[in-house]
């Protein structure tokens, strides 16, 4: 996972492994309101997460060149960044389209791997029931925040 490797690549926090997979949608909390990553968020949002990994939270949080953005009880860190704003990590999937987490549960049984359903993610945890997509908007927000205030608005433009 990209997130993890950064975090032990430029801040020497490692992963561990989990008893069972991390893996469903999950509800996360907003811990830095006036950072602007976050900007519009609501105070609590839905985010998916497929992973077998984590990292220790204490350490990220114990970091003086690290602050966590986003996290849930259940799934952990979500979204970390530099304080400085120049790194930006996030360790689930707001990517994942509304079926993914399903498309990986049913590849995984096929293989004959004993995955555990995604928690939080199909109606009634009936995976014949197409699940909601409850993460789109945050998605698009991050992604537009990003490209607006550390990307846009930082980048100097010079017309010689």
């Amino acid at each position: 996972m990209g997130a993890q490797a950064a975090l032990y690549h430029h801040y020497g926090i490692g992963k561990y492994e989990l008893p069972e997979k991390c893996f469903g949608v999950y509800t996360h909390e907003v811990l830095e309101q006036n950072e602007n990553l976050v900007r519009g968020f609501d105070d609590y949002f839905m985010a998916p997460h497929s992973r077998y990994t984590d990292i220790d939270y204490q350490k990220l949080v114990n970091h003086p060149e690290l602050k966590v953005l986003a996290q849930s009880d259940q799934a952990g860190v979500l979204i970390a960044a530099s304080v400085d704003g120049k790194r930006i990590m996030v360790t689930g999937h707001f990517e994942y389209d509304a079926d993914t987490l399903g498309e990986e549960y049913r590849r995984d049984r096929e293989r004959g791997i004993n995955t555990q359903l995604p928690e939080n993610y199909f109606p009634d945890d009936d995976p014949t029931k197409m699940p909601l997509h409850r993460w789109k908007s945050h998605c698009s927000l991050m992604f537009s925040n990003w490209l607006n205030y550390y990307v846009y608005q930082s980048t100097p433009y010079e017309w010689d």
